[in-house]
């Protein structure tokens, strides 16, 4: 959790906003990569990358 704070930190203080919504998107796709790495759902989410 400390990571994301200084990760926030410097979003704000270098005023990179900008990057929020790609690291988001990488948080999202890196969780649904692993809640689905083991079930029948996994041959469908593979053919998405």
């Amino acid at each position: 959790m400390e990571f994301l704070a200084d990760l926030l930190g410097f979003l704000r203080a270098r005023k990179k906003y900008w990057l929020l919504p790609i690291i988001l998107l990488l948080l999202i796709v890196g969780a649904l990569l692993l809640l689905t790495a083991g079930t029948a759902l996994s041959p469908f989410i593979y053919t998405l990358f």
